[in-house]
C-alpha cells in the first residue's frame, strides 16, 4: 500500500486530536465535577439528575417560604404578647377604679393612663412587617388596620378577613398572619338589658342589672330571639297584696316565676338583680327587655370607660355598668388574643417538622444525585495521567513517522 505524506500526516494528526480530545474530556469532569457533561453521556442518569435538580430547588424555595413564614408568625407573637400586657394593665385600672374612696381627680389619673394604653393598642393594631404591610389587615395590607372615626367616635376596622398562606411542601401551606377582623373585631361585648322602665303604678325608682354574668349569658343564649325582638322583652307585674310575676312579652313563663314583693328588696332571675323601689309600687309594671348581642374591639371598649371616668355626672349604678362592660369586654378580648397566639405557636411548630423534613429531603436528594452524576476524582485523575502519556507518545511518533520520506534514501 502506497502511503502518501498527506496521509501520514492527516493519521498523526487525528490520533493527535483524539487523545487531546479525550484528556480535555476528563479535565472538564474534573474541573466541573460531573461524569454527565451533556446528555449523550448518560441518558438515563441525565434525565434523573434533572428531575433531581428541579425538586431540590422547589425544595429550597418551600424552605425560604418557611423562614419567611415564621419571621411573621414571630413578629405577629411578639405584638399580640405586648397586647396582652397592655390589656391586663386596662383591667386593673378598671377594677381598682370601682373603689368607692376614688375622687374625681383619681378616676382622671386611670382615665389619662388608659388614653395612653389605647395609643398604645392603635400603634400595635397598626403594626407592619419588614415589607411596609400591615399584619391585621389581612389581604389588604397596604392599607392601615385601624383608624378612628370622629364621627362615631369609634375605632374602625379596614381590611379584611384575608389570611396570606405560604406554601411550605408540595401538599402543605400555612397563613403566616391573622386578621384584625378575627383576632380583635370578632369579640362579644358584654350581653345586658335595657333599663328598667316603670310602666304601671307608683314606683319611685326600678333598676335591673347583671348580677351572675355567667348565669345571665346562659339563660340569654337561650332565650334570645333575633325573628320575632317582641320576645325578647320581660315584665314584672306587680299585684295586690304583695306579689310579683315575671312575664315574657305578657305571657307567664313555664314554669311561673312569682314571689312576694318587698320595696327595695331584690328580685332574683336568670343572673339578674331586680330592684323597685316604693311602698306604692303595687299594683304596677316595670319591664325591660335583652338588648341586641353586639361585638366592639378593645380600642372601643376603652374609649367608652375612659368617657364614664371623665362623667362625674354618672351615678353608682351607671359607673358600676361601665365597670362590669369593660372588664366582661376586656376578658373577652384577651381570650380573643389567647385563642390566636395558641394558633400561632401550632403553625410554628408545624412549620418546624415540615422544616426538618424537607431539609432531609435534601440531604438524601443530594446524595443520590452525587451518586448518579458526580465525577471519580481518581478515575478522572488517571485518565487525565493516561491520555498525557498516550498524548506524548503519539506527538513523539508522529514527529518521527512524518519525518521518513524517499529523499532520506536518495541521499
Amino acid at each position: 500500500m502506497r502511503l502518501s505524506f498527506n496521509m501520514k500526516f492527516n493519521a498523526g494528526l487525528d490520533g493527535i486530536l483524539n487523545t487531546q480530545q479525550k484528556m480535555n474530556r476528563a479535565q472538564d469532569q474534573l474541573t466541573k465535577q460531573t461524569r454527565i457533561l451533556t446528555p449523550a453521556d448518560d441518558p438515563a442518569a441525565s434525565a434523573k439528575v434533572l428531575g433531581l435538580d428541579q425538586n431540590l430547588q422547589q425544595v429550597e424555595q418551600f424552605q425560604n417560604n418557611s423562614v419567611l413564614l415564621k419571621n411573621n408568625l414571630a413578629l405577629e407573637e411578639t405584638v399580640l404578647t405586648n397586647m396582652r400586657t397592655s390589656i391586663d394593665r386596662a383591667r386593673v385600672l378598671a377594677i381598682a377604679s370601682g373603689n368607692g374612696a376614688y375622687t374625681d381627680n383619681d378616676k382622671q389619673a386611670v382615665a389619662q393612663e388608659l388614653k395612653n394604653i389605647q395609643v398604645e393598642l392603635l400603634d400595635l393594631m397598626n403594626t407592619r412587617n419588614a415589607e411596609g404591610g400591615y399584619i391585621f389587615s389581612g389581604y389588604q395590607d397596604k392599607t392601615q388596620s385601624y383608624t378612628f372615626n370622629a364621627a362615631t367616635g369609634i375605632y374602625e376596622f379596614q381590611g379584611d378577613d384575608g389570611q396570606k398562606a405560604l406554601q411550605i411542601s408540595p401538599t402543605i401551606a400555612l397563613p403566616g398572619n391573622d386578621s384584625g377582623k378575627s383576632v380583635f373585631e370578632n369579640v362579644n361585648a358584654r350581653l345586658k338589658t335595657t333599663p328598667a322602665t316603670i310602666v304601671a303604678g307608683a314606683a319611685t325608682a326600678a333598676n335591673v342589672s347583671v348580677s351572675n354574668q355567667s348565669q345571665f349569658d346562659t339563660f340569654y343564649q337561650q332565650t334570645y330571639d333575633s325573628l320575632t325582638p317582641a320576645n325578647n322583652d320581660f315584665n314584672v307585674i306587680l299585684t295586690a297584696p304583695s306579689n310579683y310575676e315575671i312575664q315574657q312579652n305578657g305571657t307567664p313563663l313555664v314554669p311561673p316565676v312569682t314571689g312576694t314583693f318587698v320595696p327595695d328588696a331584690p328580685i332574683q332571675f336568670k343572673g339578674l338583680t331586680i330592684e323597685i323601689s316604693g311602698a306604692a309600687a303595687v299594683p304596677g309594671q316595670v319591664d325591660f327587655s335583652l338588648l341586641p348581642p353586639e361585638k366592639k374591639n378593645i380600642l372601643t371598649t376603652i374609649g367608652e370607660f375612659i368617657t364614664a371616668l371623665e362623667d362625674p355626672t354618672l351615678s353608682i349604678f351607671e359607673f358600676g355598668e361601665a365597670i362590669s362592660d369593660t372588664l366582661t369586654q376586656v376578658t373577652s378580648a384577651s381570650s380573643n388574643i389567647d385563642s390566636t397566639l395558641s394558633t400561632i405557636g401550632g403553625r410554628v411548630n408545624v412549620l418546624d417538622s415540615v422544616f426538618g423534613t424537607n431539609e432531609d429531603l435534601t440531604i438524601n436528594n443530594k446524595s443520590y444525585r452525587a451518586d448518579l452524576s458526580e465525577v471519580d476524582y481518581a478515575a478522572a485523575l488517571t485518565e487525565i495521567t493516561k491520555q498525557e502519556i498516550a498524548l506524548e507518545a503519539i506527538s513523539n511518533t508522529f514527529v518521527k513517522v512524518s519525518g521518513v520520506s524517499l529523499f532520506d534514501y536518495i541521499r
